[in-house]
């Protein structure tokens, strides 16, 4: 799964936008700010496909469909590639909506046979941000005249054989050559692209427990731990 992440590199990924000609507009209102420990029910930066219009706007992290008439108990923050088509939660999206939502890296919790997990921090190995694959939707309260929200969920899938010694489960991390292709939700390939990443895109290494606290957020949550002995 991905169930906390970073991103503090908005220029950077602006740039890749530029470098790939994929044209976007800033959503009314569009405010970043860095963020090295995002938690779920956050406002995130998310890149929305919409039949070949791209948006760069902040989307809440835990999807809430446009059909529900209520605010939902239940807002996943990750989808399952795997059971995309099957579930009407997100089987509406799957044809209609695609976005990607940039990270500087993203955080697993590593099982070590004691009480507590160790926290690992994952990024791309060339030092790039990277594009997760989400899904997003936009729900107004019925009967509201209120601007609807716009949210969204993170797809996962199996681990690569890199990742399994830390987690079973990684976010499906798109290379740039496929930002265009997942965004056009029309695109019979896209679903194609929902695949572990090869072993060489990233690196990991242990950090430190401050990650647990989504209310610390500063560049000490990336640090490497000195290695032991």
């Amino acid at each position: 799964m991905c169930g906390r992440f970073g991103f503090f590199e908005l220029a950077f990924f602006i740039e890749q936008l530029r470098q790939l000609e994929l044209p976007f507009e800033e959503a009314t209102g569009f405010s970043y700010r860095q963020n090295w420990n995002i938690a779920p029910e956050s406002g995130i930066v998310a890149l929305l496909g919409d039949h070949g219009c791209y948006t760069l706007s902040i989307a809440r992290w835990g999807l809430i469909p446009h059909w529900s008439e209520s605010l939902p108990k239940v807002r996943p923050i990750n989808a399952r590639a795997d059971s995309l088509a099957s579930k009407p939660f997100f089987r509406h999206m799957l044809h209609r909506r695609h976005c990607l939502v940039p990270a500087s890296g993203f955080y697993e919790w590593k099982a070590t046979g004691g009480a507590r997990k160790e926290p690992w921090y994952v990024h791309r190995a060339d030092g790039k941000p990277m594009a997760m694959a989400g899904l997003w939707d936009e729900w107004r309260m019925p009967g509201s005249n209120d601007l609807p929200v716009v949210s969204c969920t993170v797809i996962t899938t199996g681990a690569n054989r890199q990742m399994q010694p830390v987690h079973a489960r990684m976010p499906v991390i798109l290379e740039p050559a496929d930002w265009r292709g997942w965004l056009e939700s029309g695109n019979p390939e896209a679903l194609k692209l929902l695949h572990p990443s090869p072993d060489d895109i990233l690196d990991f290494y242990p950090v430190s427990t401050k990650v647990n606290n989504p209310s610390n957020s500063s560049a000490e949550c990336i640090e490497r731990l000195p290695a032991e002995g």
